[in-house]
Parts: C-alpha cells; structure tokens; sequence
C-alpha cells in the first residue's frame, strides 16, 4: 500500500465518522423506566456473591491444606535427602500459605460484609417503613381535621 493511499483510507474513514466523547452512562434521550443511572443490585445477585464467596472460602481452605501439607512433606524430603530444591520448596510452600491466607481472608470479608449489609439494609427498610405510616397517620388527621 502506497502512503498516499494510506493518507486517502484514513481522510475518508474521518469523514465517515465523527469522534466525539461519550460517557459511560446511558444517552438523556433514552427513555427507560426512571432509575437511569441507579446502582440496582437485587436480593438474589447478592446472595449469590455471598455464597460464591462463602464456597470459594470452603472449598479453598480445605484444598489449600491438602497442598500445603503435600507441599511442606515433599520439601522435607528433598531436604533430608540434601537436595536444594528441599529448600526452594519450602519457600513456595510459606509464600503458598501467606497468600492462601490473603484470599480466604478476602473470602471471608465478602461474605461476612454482604451479611452485614443484608441486615442493615433490613433495618433500614423497617425504620422508614414506621417513619413513612407514622407520616400517613399525620397527613389522615390532618385531612380529619380540614373536613370539620
């Protein structure tokens, strides 16, 4: 391909479509049912975080075990048997139980967080659900009121 037809090529692709900036948000001409840029996260999408965090937590912490423990034999062998690779291992097999460590405490954060928020916004929901009948009560006196 020769330059000026590159030069050409690209001339006639600006043409064709402007560049412009779009935000990551949906265009103000699209209707939708009004929670345009709302953070909508049901009941049931959390619960399933919760639970993913909660298996991953389980499943981990058992297989990291049998690796660890499989790991830290094979490093006292190779070790014994005065191989240096015995020692290399047993360093992989410390850093595997540090990071080990990090994720199943990021599990447990998850999982116990999502608990938490679940109960909070629980409490959240019964305290404005008084507060908005103990308005509608005020509001129907009132309207008793204004019928005398």
């Amino acid at each position: 391909m020769a330059w000026e037809e590159w030069e050409r090529l690209k001339a006639e692709t600006a043409e064709q479509r402007s560049t412009r900036m779009q935000l990551n948000q949906y265009p103000a001409d699209q209707g939708g049912d009004g929670t345009q840029g709302d953070l909508v996260a049901g009941h049931q999408d959390l619960e399933a975080v919760g639970k993913a965090a909660h298996d991953l937590f389980e499943d981990f912490t058992a297989y990291s075990g049998h690796a660890r423990v499989a790991s830290a034999a094979a490093a006292g062998g190779l070790r014994g048997e005065g191989f240096a690779l015995g020692a290399a291992l047993e360093h992989v097999t410390e850093r595997w139980s540090e990071q080990s460590k990090t994720l199943l405490d990021a599990c447990a954060h998850i999982s116990n967080h999502l608990r938490f928020t679940r109960n909070q916004h629980a409490a959240d929901d019964s305290y404005i659900s008084g507060a908005v009948s103990g308005i509608a009560a005020l509001d129907e006196g009132f309207d008793d009121r204004k019928g005398h």
